[in-house]
């Protein structure tokens, strides 16, 4: 299959391009500048030069391909409403693959799936009327598909390395927020990956909430983490106000409490993460 991909030279991107690869699909990734072009065909991708704003270079891309995958982060609802619209415009009747979040859901009261109560924290609460008008599609004959991954850890760890285990080598210790039991919804890139090229078969208008099994404490995340990092363990409570001053708004999703389950995607797309221990992944530094 032709995919056209956003996002290619980020963190879900390059892993995702390399799963598409492995599978035998051909895959054209958006790139903004010429580190991103490296990256994106080091992947294993022809590279589309452009940005999220170039919306005629994301509909023709769109138009030349079989599926769209949109992993790049836009900075605003409305940048990233109107880039998926090129694109599904583009793609017509063909599975265009929107990215969605799990802390849109908000803290949860036991262990919830797809059909759970939005409850977003401010920095994810625009994206309600995005996925809203993507999925609305499917009554045009489109095939939207959203998919919302959980925290993400593997590799470089992302929002995890850079808020907590990055702060951490400075400090000698790893932060966590307040008394740190709170249980993050967890799910490893590679897997992550799987379930992109996965949701490519989905039903239109399909939702797939992504995370792997068991939900660890931010406390157990961060012992864990200063186990890897080579700080026998050491780690510090900070308080909510004080990871707002250091962190910014998203302070408030890392301290949901979370549990959420991929049964759908296991059921309706055969997807099968292979990696269930994320504690001994943060040991392993």
């Amino acid at each position: 299959m032709r995919i056209f991909l956003t996002g290619g030279s980020g963190y879900i991107g390059r892993a995702t391009i390399a799963e598409l690869v492995r599978q035998g699909h051909s895959v054209e990734a958006l790139a903004r500048s010429e580190q991103a072009a490296r990256v994106v065909t080091g992947a294993g991708a022809t590279e589309v030069r452009g940005g999220l704003t170039d919306l005629d270079v994301l509909n023709h891309a769109a138009a030349r391909a079989e599926a769209v995958i949109h992993l790049a982060q836009a900075s605003s609802a409305d940048m990233d409403l109107a880039a998926a619209t090129a694109m599904q415009d583009g793609v017509g009747a063909g599975p265009y693959v929107h990215t969605g979040g799990t802390w849109v859901y908000g803290d949860t009261d036991g262990v919830q799936d797809e059909s759970a109560p939005w409850n977003p924290p401010g920095v994810v609460a625009w994206r309600r009327q995005v996925e809203d008008a993507v999925t609305a599609r499917a009554a045009d004959g489109g095939r939207p598909v959203v998919v919302q991954p959980g925290l993400l850890y593997g590799g470089d760890n992302r929002l995890i390395e850079h808020f907590f285990i990055a702060p951490g080598k400075i400090r000698g210790a790893v932060p966590y927020i307040g008394t740190g039991a709170n249980r993050w919804a967890l799910v490893h890139v590679d897997d992550l990956a799987g379930l992109y090229a996965a949701a490519l078969s989905a039903k239109a208008g399909s939702v797939y909430i992504g995370v792997g099994e068991g939900h660890p404490t931010m406390r157990q995340v961060a012992e864990a983490a200063a186990r890897g990092a080579g700080f026998d363990g050491k780690t510090v409570s900070i308080t909510l106000e004080e990871a707002r001053a250091e962190m910014g708004p998203v302070a408030d999703a890392f301290v949901l409490d979370q549990r959420l389950t991929s049964a759908k995607a296991r059921r309706e797309l055969g997807w099968t993460p292979a990696h269930g221990d994320p504690l001994a992944t943060f040991e392993r530094g």
